[in-house]
């Protein structure tokens, strides 16, 4: 394991803070997906909530291999995996694939929607909009070649949660290089990867900094979704993370 190689110096500690499911999180934002953001705010196990509705049984009654399908779809839907690749990872058939995708669709329309109007938005203007206004461009969603076509396509849904993410994590790094700066600590923001922030913290601050924190990156964005930020430590990055 890389992580491994990352290790404190003498007298400090790795903390890891990694946003927890936040492109879910935010395309049940910026779909609008009444049952998915409610399911967020009052802390319910999100793959399990998704088995419930998706497969039609009590949210006590979900299976293990329900729950282990719902989050296959959970994070494939937002990257456009089809019903072949679903199969793949869930060991299922193409067609079961294909109907689980349409159950999942069904039962969140708010969700296919979305998904169409990015689609048809990148058409049109050659661009999607992350949820602060930025634009990432779409080429090829024009294409005739059917592959390039739908390569664009699934960049067109993805992007603006990817994006606005992205754009969280910098607004939280903007928050806490202040805050650090200004209060004199000897805590060091080391590493950005994807959703995660990587510290070097004095021992002695590691009780005020980790709520400091956690406080700024769940503030980073006023959703009406909550942002949850799970932290860990560490002498290496891999004990932390």
């Amino acid at each position: 394991n890389i992580r491994r190689a990352f290790i404190a110096e003498n007298g400090f500690t790795l903390l890891s803070a990694d946003y927890s499911q936040i492109e879910l999180r935010l395309a049940a934002e910026m779909a609008s997906i009444p049952a998915l953001k409610e399911a967020f705010k009052q802390g319910i196990d999100i793959h399990a909530k998704t088995a419930a509705e998706v497969f039609g049984v009590p949210l006590a009654h979900v299976t293990p291999e329900q729950r282990r399908q719902a989050k296959a779809i959970n994070f494939g839907i937002i990257y456009g995996i089809s019903g072949f690749g679903l199969a793949r990872q869930i060991g299922c058939t193409p067609a079961e694939g294909n109907a689980f995708i349409r159950g999942y669709l069904d039962r969140f329309p708010e969700l296919r929607d979305f998904m169409e109007a990015r689609r048809t938005e990148a058409r049109e203007r050659g661009y999607v909009s992350t949820l602060f206004g930025r634009r990432c461009a779409i080429r090829g969603i024009n294409e005739k070649n059917a592959a390039m076509r739908g390569f664009a396509e699934r960049q067109a849904i993805n992007a603006p949660l990817q994006g606005t993410a992205a754009d969280i994590m910098k607004r939280a790094m903007t928050k806490i290089s202040g805050v650090l700066a200004e209060g004199k600590h000897r805590t060091r923001m080391i590493l950005q990867v994807h959703d995660e922030l990587l510290f070097e913290v004095p021992t002695a601050e590691k009780d005020s900094i980790t709520p400091l924190v956690k406080s700024l990156m769940e503030g980073a964005a006023n959703l009406s979704v909550p942002l949850v930020v799970e932290t860990g430590f560490g002498k290496n990055w891999a004990e932390a993370h």
